[in-house]
């Protein structure tokens, strides 16, 4: 249900008239323009979705949907390696399994992951055309406010649509190093990743936020030894200190080498693997290196001064909470914004987008409502308010954690990682924030992220039903102590 305090009205000169139909183009097949699309058509404008790299866009078929599903490969033998303890051994000698005695087709691996993304791609493009949607081949370009380019392979102009409405959302590009220029064989971006025949002997991470850590995590697993470079004190910076914390000592069990305050250089190839080269001058060899840099949004030659769209230094497009840019008409959405480099938040803004283009009344995006996952061993969810901004003075706040380690279930299945952190306001008992730490917490996060979004209090966390056993029992659970702490 919409709040009618943030609700926002279309443009009115942006709707068409009565009889009229909206003639809505989007550059970009990914979630953000796909999600878009569909909103479009369900509302009856005439749709045109220009996409040059495949349906799904680098989401589906490069990105998100390719690492999960590796991530899910490399989750079955963490359990294995894990087993020994809940009773399993092998049948023939009596040894306790790991993933270590186990062989890893990596060529197999890839080719599930490949099809696993091209099937996605495919079911978005049948959505697509069920919709009514104009798929059109070719790269997007902004020929002034309300008209789009489409360019062939060779950049050449090979039709033009007029447009009521445009969105962008043609999503970034992985981040490189001037000095190690990926080559899709040793030296890699995560969308090269997926061509390995044969699992890295030693695999070198350089960068240690979302995306090296998931690899690292990953890799490791599979059975690769992995070095990770971090230019900074901890992994993952900007993300719960606590949640870190656990998934650096998760590193350091399972062999993952961290080397803190390190920054890389340039990366060479040898002649049967690579040398890493850091600032400090040290370098480090491995059979193969992983470059995750971030991304740079592919906003170059898209035709933005001409349309006149105001970017950002960074080169994301400056939009406002309803995906609007600050030409009237176009919208954008993705990664190509800088907002959250999140599927989810994509597809929210192109949902967006297109509901406030098209006349309806919208909630703009409420960045305190937007949950977010790790996907390592374990998994670390966050949404809302951090604890790191209570400690800084910005919310008042209290802070209740709670281990895993108390939790049936968890006992069960032999897990002694992970806890349960809820961020309450003193006085009222909102809840503001969360951040859980456990196997599944992208799933377990649901509930904390409907308590923050529709401002539920403590008591209503802790007074709704949980399964017992279940993990979910330790979020009903850390909110019950914080009503008995104010009780007594």
């Amino acid at each position: 249900m919409r709040d009618p305090s943030t609700a926002l009205p279309a443009d009115p000169r942006r709707v068409p008239r009565a009889g009229d139909e909206a003639q809505v183009v989007i550059v970009g097949g990914g979630p953000g323009g796909y999600e878009a699309a569909l909103t479009a058509a369900r509302h009856g404008a005439r749709t045109v979705l220009v996409e040059d790299r495949g349906v799904g866009g680098a989401a589906v078929l490069t990105d998100v949907v390719p690492s999960k599903t590796l991530i899910a490969t490399a989750d079955v033998l963490d359990l294995v390696g894990g087993s020994a303890r809940l009773g399993i051994r092998d049948a023939d000698d009596g040894t306790a399994p790991t993933a270590e005695t186990l062989d890893v087709d990596l060529a197999a691996v890839n080719a599930r992951v490949r099809r696993l993304a091209e099937a996605q791609s495919a079911d978005i493009r049948a959505s697509l055309e069920a919709a009514g949607v104009e798929l059109v081949q070719g790269r997007g370009r902004l020929d002034g406010p309300g008209r789009v380019q489409v360019l062939d392979a060779e950049g050449r102009a090979v039709r033009t649509v007029e447009a009521d409405v445009t969105l962008l959302a043609v999503g970034a590009r992985p981040r490189e190093l001037a000095d190690a220029p990926c080559d899709g064989e040793r030296i890699l971006n995560w969308t090269q990743l997926y061509s390995l025949e044969a699992l890295p002997e030693h695999l070198i991470v350089v960068g240690s936020g979302v995306t090296g850590a998931e690899f690292a995590s990953a890799y490791r697993a599979l059975g690769s030894e992995v070095t990770l470079v971090s230019s900074r004190e901890k992994v993952l910076p900007g993300t719960d200190p606590d949640a870190a914390d656990v998934l650096e000592d998760a590193f350091a069990r399972r062999g993952v080498t961290v080397r803190s305050r390190s920054r890389a250089a340039s990366a060479r190839r040898t002649a049967d693997g690579v040398v890493v080269t850091l600032t400090s001058g040290e370098e480090i060899a491995g059979s193969h290196v992983l470059m995750a840099l971030g991304g740079i949004p592919w906003t170059a030659d898209l035709g933005l001064e001409t349309a006149g769209v105001r970017v950002r230094e960074s080169g994301h497009i400056e939009t406002d909470r309803v995906s609007r840019t600050s030409v009237r008409g176009i919208y954008a959405a993705g990664d190509c914004t800088g907002v959250y480099p999140l599927a989810s938040v994509a597809a929210m803004q192109g949902r967006i987008a297109m509901h406030h283009a098209l006349g309806d009344a919208v909630s703009p995006l409420i960045a305190a409502q937007v949950s977010s996952a790790i996907f390592t061993s374990p998994e670390i969810a966050v949404v809302g308010v951090s604890e790191a901004e209570v400690a800084a003075g910005d919310v008042r706040a209290e802070v209740l954690v709670l281990g895993l380690e108390t939790n049936p279930r968890a006992k069960m299945q032999g897990l002694t990682e992970g806890f349960v952190k809820l961020i309450v306001r003193p006085d009222s008992h909102t809840v503001l924030g969360a951040v859980v730490v456990a196997p599944r917490a992208s799933e377990l996060i649901l509930p904390c992220t409907l308590a923050v979004a529709h401002r539920l209090t403590a008591e209503q966390l802790a007074g709704t039903f949980t399964i017992y056993p279940s993990l979910t029992g330790s979020l009903a659970e850390v909110a019950r102590r914080q009503v008995i702490a104010h009780d007594a």
